[in-house]
């Protein structure tokens, strides 16, 4: 009788469990839901039961089906709040904080993702001053699944900015939700969902990349856990006796380098540099770096902060032994914060252990390497003491398993399907450069993935043209970043597609620029024009139209010129190449007449093609509109 008395209870109290509605991470305390449109309150529950949603003095109610989901339908609301709602069953959630504006999926890979907690230096009063309760943040975890599309996410809440929130916010996303929130005077909510050095074949859905033989073989494989968990272990065991291997052999971890030892032996370099260029040559493994300098009694007794701009690949720092920060990867800026203490008057010493897994090690050029407390600031550039630890082979590769295609999909996209959005915003495009032909059609199959993810097929898609990056050259020359450019161009062909210009926003010698609140402010333009119907602003750099012979002259004609043409700095047109039919580019002369360019060159009686700022990193190229707005790069030619 005790036996069937404890298991009537488990069974009751487990039936009572699974009776309770439950609700998706995304419709939670603190959500903006989509104004002006049919909102979907959904979730789950036990097989056919009924649940009900009480909002703004109404009831509406729903059955759930024969797997336990349901959804209810409200009908369209104007912005405003915040608005609480209260849905039961057999038990009862409470949602307060709710409001209605305008909702924006923000994706791709590492530009998008970019908190603002990296941008700390490059805007530190727009962060002091991003109290506002109506511009709000979902992000969404990165995860990714091969297999099914989930419903919902592992973990997730909605944020409002405010100077701690708004480091985990997407620095793009914020700065177009603050220009967004502030034109239309709306609330904004944000979901971030994009990952670093992510294609975009991760972000379609299995159905869409069966488009792509090649890709879909790559996803079977994938499906395949056990392969996941082999690839996995063999390239934690192949990373870990890399590094046993190098630290056992590493010199400097020896004999203690971090602390002030004698550098009689060392050789000495200038420094932001690259060994390679030193007689120590292209090695990989460890050098240690030293720098001894002299600090002003002025700057004791006050927190401090070291910028090392950036180092390929991984640092450890050492200000007069006392470990002060570590960086793991060649991407983050060298940012170390540290307490009164470690600081003395007089001779101080900076030591830097550089692990280089393969490439060029060392100091990327033209960053910050300041040492400041206070008011006052040491400058680390010029000559450093350098020793090697360890030489060693470049580090064994790694399999990056969660860029593999779909799998970003299905566990970053999928379970936003029921949560209107108005718009999507999209940066990425770094990590297809390898194949820039194909990323037309990625992305076009992408964007109609997500109009029928959405159940949209008017989805706007606003996306971010790849910025300049990496060293200029001195003649023209063929560009894979230039070819992907000019294939994000022609999606504009797309329905309801906008792109903003960033060519002149990059920095040659880091693949993730600092001005993200000019792109940010850039999309917003495009939005304000394609969706919200602004068509008095000027939203858009120069667009080439048309191309035209006239003699050994080529004519081009452009859309959105503005206030009219100009060379930006008042200077001549640069970075115009023309080519005969043997497409051998050169440089040419560019003249603005009106709102045209002529374009030529003496040397080329035919001309038949034309590029514009077609390069990585096309230094100079200054076509713009009298609205500070730059010209996107293109290619043209005569039919």
């Amino acid at each position: 009788m005790k036996k069937w008395f404890i298991f009537l209870v488990l069974f009751l109290g487990n039936s009572l469990c699974f009776a309770q509605i439950k609700l998706p991470k995304l419709i939670s305390n603190g959500m903006v839901l989509q104004r002006n449109d049919t909102t979907k309150i959904w979730g789950w529950a036990s097989p056919n039961e009924a649940v009900s949603l009480q909002f703004k003095g109404k009831t509406y109610v729903s059955k759930a089906d024969g797997n336990g989901d349901w959804i209810i339908k409200l009908p369209p609301q104007k912005a405003g709040g915040p608005y609480q709602m209260v849905l039961s069953a057999s038990n009862k959630i409470t949602l307060s904080d709710i409001l209605f504006g305008d909702v924006f999926l923000c994706s791709g890979q590492s530009n998008m993702e970019l908190p603002m907690g990296r941008l700390v230096d490059q805007y530190p009063k727009e962060i002091a001053n991003s109290n506002n309760s109506s511009i709000r943040q979902f992000l969404v975890p990165d995860e990714y699944d091969f297999k099914v599309q989930r419903k919902d996410f592992s973990i997730g809440s909605w944020q409002s900015a405010n100077p701690k929130n708004v480091l985990d916010f997407s620095g793009v996303a914020y700065f177009f939700a603050l220009e967004i929130h502030k034109k239309n005077k709306v609330p904004v909510g944000i979901i971030n969902a994009a990952l670093g050095g992510s294609p975009a074949q991760s972000w379609i859905s299995e159905g869409a990349v069966k488009n792509f033989p090649q890709l879909e073989k790559e996803l079977l494989k994938f499906k395949d856990d056990q392969l996941i968990k082999q690839i996995e272990s063999s390239d934690q065991a192949a990373s870990n006796a890399w590094y046993a291997q190098l630290n056992a052999s590493d010199e400097g971890l020896k004999n203690n380098w971090k602390n002030n030892i004698n550098d009689d032996n060392w050789a000495e370099m200038n420094i932001p540099g690259y060994w390679s260029n030193e007689p120590i040559g292209k090695v990989n493994g460890v050098v240690w770096f030293k720098k001894e300098i002299d600090v002003p009694q002025n700057m004791l007794g006050k927190p401090a902060k070291l910028l090392l701009g950036r180092i390929v690949d991984a640092d450890s720092v050492f200000i007069n032994g006392n470990f002060v920060g570590t960086t793991s990867y060649q991407y983050p800026p060298r940012r170390y914060l540290f307490n009164a203490g470690v600081l003395k008057a007089g001779k101080n010493t900076v030591i830097v252990r550089i692990v280089n897994n393969s490439g060029n090690g060392g100091f990327v050029l033209d960053k910050d390497y300041l040492l400041t407390a206070g008011n006052d600031t040491i400058n680390l550039s010029g000559k450093w003491k350098y020793k090697l630890g360890a030489a060693s082979k470049p580090s064994p590769s790694q399999t990056f398993v969660r860029w593999k295609p779909v799998g970003l999909y299905n566990a970053m996209i999928a379970p936003l399907a029921n949560f209107n959005i108005k718009a999507a915003l999209w940066y990425q495009g770094e990590a297809n450069t390898y194949n820039p032909k194909e990323y037309f059609s990625l992305m076009k199959t992408l964007i109609s993935d997500w109009r029928k993810t959405f159940h949209n097929q008017n989805l706007p898609l606003l996306y971010v043209q790849l910025p300049n990056f990496m060293e200029a050259k001195e003649f023209p020359s063929e560009s894979s970043w230039a070819e992907l450019r000019e294939q994000q161009r022609n999606l504009l062909a797309e329905k309801n597609t906008a792109m903003a210009v960033a060519i002149d926003l990059g920095e040659w010698n880091d693949i993730h620029p600092l001005n993200k609140k000019d792109v940010g402010i850039r999309l917003a333009l495009q939005a304000e024009n394609l969706i919200y119907g602004d068509k008095k602003t000027v939203f858009a750099g120069p667009t080439f139209k048309s191309i035209a012979a006239a003699g050994n002259h080529l004519v081009l004609s452009f859309n959105n010129t503005g206030k009219g043409l100009i060379a930006k700095g008042d200077t001549k047109l640069k970075y115009f190449a023309v080519a005969g039919a043997d497409r051998k580019f050169a440089w040419a002369n560019a003249e603005i007449k009106g709102n045209q360019v002529m374009v030529s060159n003496a040397a080329i009686s035919k001309p038949m093609f034309v590029r514009y700022a077609w390069a990585d990193n096309p230094e100079g190229a200054n076509l713009y509109n009298k609205d500070r707005l730059p010209a996107s790069p293109f290619e043209a030619s005569i039919k």
